[in-house]
C-alpha cells in the first residue's frame, strides 16, 4: 500500500491536488510511522482507524465548518484504499449464521464472531444495531 500512496502523491502533486496530497502526505507518515513502532499492525489497519477517527470527529463541526469540508475530503480521498463496503443484506445474512450455528447466544458473543468478518467493510454501530434486532 505504501507504494501506492507514493505513486499516488506523485500523481497529485503534478496535478496539483493540494487536497488530496496534504491527504495522502499524512498517511504515508502515519504508516511510516507504524512501520517503525514496537509493535506495527497491518497497513490495512491503519487506514481503517484512520478513517473511522475522521468519521467520528465529523460530529464535532457544524456542517458549514472548514475543519469539516476538510475532514470530509481526506475521508473521500481515503475512501479508494477502503476495502469494498458491504451491503446491510449481506451483513444481516452474517449474522443469521451466526445466530443458527450458535443457538441461545447472546450480543456480544454475535458481534464478537462478527465483528472480523466485517471490519472496515461495515459500521460496526450499524451491526451492532442489527444484531439486537436479530436477536430482540
Amino acid at each position: 500500500m505504501l507504494d501506492q500512496i507514493t505513486e499516488d502523491i506523485k500523481k497529485a502533486m503534478f496535478a496539483k491536488d493540494k487536497d488530496r496530497l496534504d491527504a495522502l502526505r499524512y498517511f504515508k507518515a502515519m504508516l511510516i510511522e507504524n512501520k517503525t513502532a514496537k509493535a506495527p499492525i497491518a497497513e490495512m489497519d491503519v487506514l481503517i482507524k484512520h478513517v473511522k477517527k475522521l468519521k467520528d470527529s465529523l460530529e464535532n463541526f457544524p456542517p458549514e465548518n472548514e475543519i469539516r469540508k476538510k475532514t470530509e475530503k481526506e475521508i473521500s480521498v481515503l475512501a479508494d484504499y477502503m476495502p469494498k463496503q458491504l451491503d446491510e443484506a449481506t451483513v444481516k445474512g452474517y449474522i443469521k449464521d451466526i445466530i443458527a450455528a450458535n443457538p441461545g447466544v447472546n450480543a456480544g458473543l454475535v458481534m464478537k464472531e462478527l465483528s472480523p468478518k466485517i471490519k472496515g467493510q461495515f459500521d460496526s454501530k450499524l451491526a451492532n444495531e442489527l444484531v439486537k434486532a436479530a436477536l430482540g
